[in-house]
């Protein structure tokens, strides 16, 4: 019952942010008030149902439904409740779920907030918000569904990766990295609005570099707090020795950071326009790549997913791992020592 109503979640989601894109794009093209109202209620429709789905989710995780299967890929009866919590951002499908979750907090934020504000950039900025949800929804309804169902169901499950039980940054670094990754569709938004607008209004650079400044914020902390865990976990001395998967992390930062410089100048000067529209979307663009970088197995890393049904079939022997972009685990060549302890070989 609870991965029939988590599929059947998933699949509105589907449907409602597709729909609400293409209400969003023609309310843009023809300056229709009612027609960015309606986009405005189907962000809000897709934000509660990715924040529903979650919670179905986090129920099964809780009370152990392993007849959903990634709660019998991910979930165990032995692990602390703590663990149990965060197992949901621990493995490929529940990370994408978690993504989808706070990409609609993102898409419904931030259309509350400018409701009444740049009524000729947002129906533009609504639909493109949207088609990025409608893509994660077809991920987590198709190759990354977490909701399918096993029959029968086991008594019990291995639990998550050892190495993401051993450390309480598990809590906090997976979170701050998503705030930072799927914030950086909130800005590309904004500037594929003003592109398909046509001019970018000075009074539209007050919300743009806002939502840019937010996501590079949790991206700081989030790349701050992946070299202390990885410190701590795996003994690298805090030097990431240029694994692909974490500088997957640092490239959209740079970016990112550029971009907000440029954003200054912009707004001080009116010069940079069209350097701060290409950085804000390469930051978005670095997002995506560093993410299939993550779960597709197309890179030998350390801590990245080398089997998915996202990418294609990675010919190494190694396991299939943690979950988050940055979370640390190992390949099958490396052998797991205590905190502190631990050597990449």
């Amino acid at each position: 019952m609870t991965a029939t109503f988590g599929r059947f979640l998933i699949l509105a989601s589907v449907l409602v942010s597709t729909t609400g894109a293409f209400i969003a794009y023609a309310a843009g093209a023809k300056r229709s008030p009612e027609g960015l109202k309606w986009s405005q209620r189907f962000a809000y429709l897709f934000a509660g149902l990715m924040v529903l789905a979650t919670g179905v989710m986090e129920y099964a995780l809780i009370t152990h439904d392993f007849s959903v299967q990634y709660v019998a890929h991910v979930g165990s009866t032995q692990v602390p409740m703590w663990v149990t919590i965060v197992s949901l951002w621990s493995s490929l499908e529940g990370s994408i779920l978690f993504w989808g979750f706070i990409l609609g907090i993102y898409i419904a934020a931030t259309t509350w907030v400018n409701r009444n504000q740049h009524q000729d950039y947002m129906p533009f900025a609504i639909g493109t918000w949207l088609s990025c949800g409608a893509f994660f929804s077809f991920l987590i309804a198709g190759p990354a569904n977490p909701f399918l169902s096993v029959v029968p169901a086991p008594l019990d499950g291995p639990g998550p990766n050892p190495l993401l039980q051993n450390h309480l940054l598990m809590i906090i670094h997976p979170p701050m990295l998503y705030l930072g990754y799927v914030g950086m569709t909130i800005p590309f938004g904004f500037a594929a609005a003003a592109l398909l607008r046509g001019r970018l209004g000075q009074s539209f650079l007050r919300p743009l570099r806002a939502s840019l400044l937010l996501p590079w914020v949790f991206l700081t902390i989030a790349i701050m707090l992946g070299g202390w865990w990885a410190y701590e976990v795996l003994g690298w001395g805090g030097y990431w020795a240029w694994d692909p998967v974490e500088n997957a992390s640092l490239l959209p930062w740079l970016t990112a950071t550029a971009a907000l410089h440029s954003a200054i100048v912009m707004e001080r000067r009116g010069v940079l326009k069209g350097w701060t529209v290409t950085l804000i979307q390469a930051s978005f663009l670095l997002t995506i790549l560093g993410t299939f970088m993550t779960r597709s197995g197309v890179f030998n890393s350390v801590h990245s997913f080398t089997q998915s049904a996202i990418g294609p079939p990675s010919s190494s022997s190694s396991r299939r791992c943690s979950s988050s972009p940055c979370s640390c685990s190992h390949s099958a060549s490396t052998r797991s020592k205590p905190r502190g302890e631990s050597r990449v070989r």
